[in-house]
Formats: structure tokens, C-alpha cells, sequence
């Protein structure tokens, strides 16, 4: 069992930056793909970020590639997402995932842990 634990949320102005920590129980987290997904008030939870178990592969949906950059710390059992250049349509609960696999994608059903969320809020 892997229990995921979200911070780094809040509220920014359009333009602005966070970065969102994701940390993890277990000793098995190094050997698990990641994800970050978010999902706005009404629509569909959408992945947003994935990173494989050594780092050495990362996917992005395309509204947030080049803003946004996953990253992960095996020995600190972290995963984040830096954020920059936010905009309002950015807002929503972010959602830290965790699939058993190595190397995970998009696709929500591959993850099989999931985080309780944080808000995030950009303001216009």
C-alpha cells in the first residue's frame, strides 16, 4: 500500500508560480510511475504530467508543456510539478497518482494510488 500526501497549493495571480510536493510511504516508490492530474469544478479528472520510475521519461498534456515540469526525488520518496506561467484556466485540485508500473502515461486508469488532492486558484 502507498499512501500519497499533496502540498504546495494555494492561490496565485495569472503569471505567477508554485510548485506542488507529492510525498509518499513505502518502500516501493522508486519502482512506480508517476502522475499529476487535475481536475476543474464539472469537468473530467485529466492528467496533466507523467514521470517514469527513474525520471528519464516525462509526458505532458499539451496545454501546460513548456509551463509546467515534473520532477521526482527517488531517494526523498517526492515527487513535484513546478508550475509556471499560470493561467486562470489552470485552476482546479491537483491529484498526485501512483501506478505500479515503471513507466506510466496519461491514462488515469494505470494508476492505482491516489493522493487527496490540493487546490490550486489562479486568479485573473
Amino acid at each position: 500500500q502507498v499512501q500519497l500526501v499533496e502540498s504546495g497549493g494555494g492561490l496565485v495571480q495569472a503569471g505567477g508560480s508554485l510548485r506542488l510536493s507529492c510525498a509518499a510511504s513505502g518502500r516501493t516508490f522508486s519502482t512506480y510511475g508517476m502522475g499529476w492530474f487535475r481536475q476543474a469544478p464539472g469537468k473530467e479528472r485529466e492528467c496533466v504530467a507523467a514521470i517514469s520510475w527513474s525520471g528519464g521519461i516525462t509526458t505532458y498534456a499539451d496545454d501546460v508543456l513548456g509551463r509546467f515540469t515534473i520532477s521526482r526525488d527517488n531517494a526523498k520518496n517526492t515527487v513535484y510539478l513546478q508550475m509556471n506561467s499560470l493561467k486562470p484556466e489552470d485552476t482546479a485540485v491537483y491529484y498526485c497518482a501512483a501506478a505500479k508500473i515503471m513507466v506510466a502515461g496519461m491514462d488515469k486508469s494505470e494508476y492505482d494510488y491516489w493522493g487527496q488532492g490540493t487546490q490550486v486558484t489562479v486568479s485573473s
